[in-house]
Parts: C-alpha cells; sequence; structure tokens
C-alpha cells in the first residue's frame, strides 16, 4: 500500500511543480487581473464536475465492488451532459457565471468529468499506474502546451489558456479511454438481480451525497474567489488565487492518501481493518504536510515579488501564512472524509463540507470586508478546521478512537521503516 501511496503523492508532486511553475509563468503573462479571470474560470470548471460526480465521481469505485463496470460505465458518461448542463444554468442564474466563458465551461466541464470518470474506472481496477499517467497527461501538459501559446505562437491572453485545458483534457480522454478498453472489452456484466433503472436510482442515492459533499467542500475552497471579486475585482481575486495556488501545492499529499484510503476502505467490510488504514494513513498525512508547510512559510516576500511572480503580487506571503492551518486541517479531513466515503456513510462527509461552506460565508462575510485579502485566507482556514473538528469527532465516536490514537508513535514509525526496508530489498 505505502508503494501506490509514493507513486501516487510522487505523480501529484510532479504535477503540483509544473503548476506552480505555470503559475509564475501566467502571473509574467497576463498579469494579475488575467490570473484572477482565469482562477474564476476554473473554479467555475470545478463547481461543474463536482455535479457531474454524483454518477461519475467516487460513485463509480464505490459501485464497482458491487455491479461490473460495464453496468455502470453508460449512467456514468451520459450524466456528464446533464450535469454540467444543470451547473452552468445554476451558476448562471446566481450570477456566477464569468462572462464570454459560459460555453467553454459546459464544454470543458464535460471532458474533464469523462477524464475523471476514467480515472475512477482505472482506480477501481486497482490500475494505479494508468490512474496516475491520466492525471499526469490532464494536469502536467497543460504546461508545455501553454509555453507554446504563449511564447512559440505569442497568443499571450486568457483564451489561451482555455485552449490549453482543451488540449490537456482531449489527450487525457484519448490516453485513458485506451487504458480502459481492455477491461471493457473482456469484462462481462455480473448478474446484478436488478434493473438497471433500479442501480441508477441506487447510483443516484449514494451519489447526490456525494455531490453535495464535493459541491459545498468546492465551494468551501472557491467561494471566496467570488467574494473577492465583488469586493476587491479581479485583482484582487488574482493576488488570492496565486497565494491559494501555492498553498494548495501541498494538498497533493492528502489527496494521493485520499484515493488510496478510499480504495482500500471501500474493498473491505472489517471495521477494525477500516480504522487501522484511516488513521495510519490521516497520521502520515498530517505530519508529511505539516512539514512541506512549514518549508513554504520560509520563503520571504521578496522571493515572491521579484522572482516567481511580480510587483503586482505583493503581499501573497500574507495570503499564504492565513491558509497555512486550513491547508493542513483540510489535508487531514479529507482523508477522513474518504474513509466515510469509502465505507458508505457518506452523509458525515457531506454534513463535514456543509459545516465548511456555512463557516466560510459567516467568517468570509465579517472578516473579507474589513481585511480584504487576508481575512479571506484567514475565514478560509477558520472553515476547513471547523470541517476537520466535526469529521474527527464523529469518526472517533464511531470507531471507538481516543485522542491518544491520534497521535503518530513508535508504530507508525516503525510501519513506515519496516516498508522502506521491504521496497529496498524488492528492488
Amino acid at each position: 500500500m505505502l508503494g501506490k501511496i509514493l507513486g501516487t503523492i510522487g505523480t501529484r508532486y510532479l504535477i503540483a511543480l509544473l503548476n506552480l511553475a505555470l503559475i509564475f509563468v501566467n502571473a509574467k503573462v497576463l498579469g494579475v487581473e488575467g490570473v484572477g479571470r482565469v482562477g474564476l474560470i476554473v473554479a467555475s470548471i470545478n463547481i461543474a464536475v463536482i455535479f457531474n460526480g454524483i454518477l461519475s465521481g467516487g460513485t463509480i469505485v464505490y459501485f464497482m465492488n458491487r455491479y461490473s463496470m460495464r453496468t455502470i460505465f453508460l449512467p456514468a458518461y451520459l450524466w456528464t451532459f446533464v450535469g454540467s448542463a444543470l451547473a452552468c444554468a445554476c451558476m448562471y442564474l446566481a450570477g456566477l457565471l464569468p462572462a464570454a466563458y459560459g460555453p467553454d465551461i459546459y464544454l470543458l466541464a464535460i471532458v474533464n468529468s469523462i477524464v475523471a470518470a476514467n480515472a475512477r474506472f482505472l482506480l477501481g481496477k486497482d490500475h494505479i499506474k494508468g490512474f496516475n499517467l491520466t492525471f499526469i497527461l490532464q494536469g502536467g501538459s497543460l504546461f508545455f502546451i501553454l509555453l507554446y501559446l504563449y511564447y512559440g505562437a505569442n497568443l499571450r491572453e486568457v483564451r489561451s489558456y482555455v485552449w490549453g485545458l482543451y488540449a490537456t483534457n482531449s489527450i487525457a480522454l484519448a490516453a485513458s479511454l485506451i487504458l480502459l478498453l481492455p477491461y471493457l472489452l473482456r469484462e462481462t456484466p455480473r448478474p446484478a438481480g436488478k434493473p438497471l433503472y433500479k442501480i441508477v436510482k441506487e447510483m443516484f442515492a449514494y451519489g447526490l451525497w456525494a455531490g453535495a459533499d464535493g459541491l459545498a467542500e468546492t465551494c468551501t475552497t472557491r467561494l471566496n474567489y467570488f467574494l473577492m471579486e465583488r469586493f476587491s475585482g479581479l485583482g484582487g481575486v488574482g493576488l488570492l488565487d496565486a497565494g491559494t495556488k501555492v498553498s494548495e501545492s501541498v494538498w497533493h499529499i492528502s489527496r494521493s492518501v485520499s484515493f488510496i484510503t478510499y480504495s482500500n476502505v471501500a474493498r473491505t467490510a472489517d471495521v477494525s481493518e477500516q480504522k487501522r488504514i484511516t488513521l495510519r494513513l490521516l497520521k502520515l498525512t498530517f505530519c508529511a504536510m505539516t512539514l512541506v508547510m512549514g518549508c513554504i512559510l520560509c520563503i520571504p516576500e521578496w522571493v515572491y515579488t521579484d522572482y516567481l511572480f511580480s510587483a503586482e503580487f505583493g503581499g501573497v506571503r500574507k495570503v499564504i501564512t492565513g491558509l497555512s492551518a486550513g491547508i493542513v486541517t483540510l489535508g487531514c479531513n479529507s482523508v477522513v472524509g474518504h474513509y466515510f466515503i469509502g465505507s458508505g456513510k457518506i452523509r458525515y462527509s457531506a454534513a463535514s463540507s456543509c459545516i465548511g461552506l456555512v463557516t466560510l460565508w459567516i467568517a468570509g462575510s465579517v472578516l473579507i470586508p474589513a481585511y480584504g485579502i487576508v481575512g479571506a485566507a484567514v475565514s478560509t482556514s477558520i472553515a476547513f478546521t471547523a470541517m476537520l473538528l466535526f469529521s474527527l469527532s464523529v469518526f472517533m465516536r464511531q470507531t471507538s478512537t481516543t485522542f491518544l490514537e491520534l497521535i503518530p508513535g513508535r508504530e507508525d514509525w516503525e510501519y513506515l521503516r519496516r516498508t522502506y526496508k521491504e521496497r529496498g530489498k524488492a528492488s
């Protein structure tokens, strides 16, 4: 299991490094307002993708352990067209859909969601290399495509970023489909004992909780973008986005671990084993994220303004500092949340995300008008901390976990040492 985690984290950090480099390139090419507009476009696509996640997100891995992949493949794909339309309509009515980019957001949400579905089908088949390759192509190739568009074709505008998203998602879509085809061709549907419409209904019942969970969590991580646009304009969004992306690079640890947590928990019905897996990965995540976040906090402001970004991005270190505690707590919450999802208790993960959203709305409404971008960062940390406190309280009560079990101990370090030693002998 540790080998899969390390491989997935390595993949995520390869993408993270390219994305960080891309942030710096965007800052130089598009300026603070261009970065802000890109941030709003990407946030809108992510919200639409969450709508699609009702049938094409984590629901896939959960139901692949109950029915055949071919049984749930078509519903997952078809729903992306419906979910994207519903999401875009809701954002348009709420005044959140970026002007002139509505059709692009709809189409990119469909392609992005299908790629995410393919990745989860591969994860459900325990094809970790294929799962990682899909994310490398989707996240990593964007850097090189945009370098060509910005400097080779001399198209230095936000529209180029949108074309880059089309290209990179299309590449990942083609590759993931090629990886999935052998499974689809040789797999015969297992007798489900119930008609397809009942299976789809069952998927919706589960997926609606997953969708509510994902939507609330995404809004919690991105609602401040829209609040900042209203209070400070696109420049404020650009500065917030720059600080957020640097801080969120740490999340690649927790996201990698969370996928493994979900996959392993979903495959076992042993409650004590589910608890053991979750606790070990939670402690590993906390230590790793705290260490990396501490290193990021040591970077002085002038490195960002003089070398990485530009003078327009003055104050970005304050944003990172305000977000730091929340980044660690949300990463830990992601591991516990995927325990709930993998064990079929998704309503607790959804409740946690809703608590975070409400907390963010209240804190942001108070702190953003008074303290601007720093207030937005601090309100985000408050919301993420509230989410973790709720999730831990439920997890500890349901699994009879004591507070001392949450503290990394000798057994955890011994497990890491032993696993590394075994991997060294194997290689």
